[in-house]
């Protein structure tokens, strides 16, 4: 399988982990990705709150770049591939409305691509094929997968059920590892509204740890660099505002995979977390 790989801005910063597993594990189950040429900013989170045409403008550029490889294009960031599936979406379905926007941008987009995420990417891969792959079974890990809500809304572009996804828990199943029922799911974190207003957000990131917590949970497993950020920068800052005690490693789910297929620790960054991720992976051995 080949497909064009936008990373976005957060890939290249705060949310190398996940560029690095991403990578790699994709090498290993033989995913091939090629990294969009000349790639720039999608506008996430901040474009569509200014202008409905920036919003678009700002994906569609990309995704004009990717015809051109011949490649659907896959982008593990949620931001990141709701914004650029959303474009697409919109500009298939409007003509006119695309041609205004390639007058924008000066790189025409016909449409003839497919955004993907690589939740779906790597479970195309097929549950037993990621099996035979694990030779380090996450025995002992009880995962509370973490969506957010950009995978999952709006309609057009949901990548599984909006209520009750699960294909976080089958990947994480088939590679050995527990996982539990728990009520926060797919709850926002406050995504980048943290940056500007941690009034509002503390609370939220609060609620989903302590949802976390109380299924029995000892992990929080992710795909998104926004909700990482939240879930386990801002961990320590809910327990010293909130009075709470909450020590949850948060994976994406591309580490974790990793770990069970054996991959060098240092390719996946599983060192570079602010909870700490050590003891928790004591536990698989």
């Amino acid at each position: 399988m080949k497909f064009a790989y936008y990373p976005g801005c957060s890939l290249e910063t705060s949310g190398k982990e996940y560029d690095l597993s991403t990578r790699a594990v994709s090498k290993h189950l033989g995913i091939e990705l090629t990294e969009v040429p000349d790639w720039s900013c999608c506008g996430a989170t901040a474009g569509h709150s200014t202008s409905h045409l920036l919003a678009l403008a700002l994906p569609a550029r990309n995704l004009a770049l990717t015809e051109e490889t011949g490649l659907d294009v896959t982008a593990p960031c949620a931001a990141c591939y709701q914004r650029l599936a959303l474009a697409c979406h919109e500009l298939k379905q409007n003509p006119q409305l695309r041609e205004k926007v390639n007058e924008i941008t000066g790189r025409p987009f016909h449409g003839k691509i497919k955004v993907i995420s690589i939740l779906e990417v790597i479970s195309s891969v097929g549950l037993e094929q990621i099996r035979a792959q694990v030779v380090k079974p996450l025995k002992g890990l009880k995962i509370a997968a973490y969506y957010g809500c950009l995978l999952v809304r709006p309609r057009a572009i949901q990548i599984d059920d909006p209520e009750n996804p699960q294909i976080i828990e089958q990947i994480m199943q088939a590679a050995g590892a527990d996982t539990v029922d728990w009520s926060h799911k797919t709850e926002c974190c406050g995504a980048s509204l943290a940056v500007s207003n941690e009034e509002v957000a503390i609370p939220m990131v609060s609620r989903i740890l302590k949802a976390a917590a109380l299924s029995g949970a000892n992990c929080l497993v992710c795909a998104c660099p926004l909700c990482h950020f939240n879930l386990d920068m801002r961990q320590l800052k809910v327990n010293r505002l909130r009075g709470t005690n909450y020590y949850l490693p948060v994976f994406y789910f591309t580490q974790l995979l990793g770990v069970a297929m054996g991959l060098n620790p240092q390719d996946l960054s599983l060192h570079t977390h602010f909870v700490d991720t050590g003891q928790v992976l004591k536990l698989v051995g």
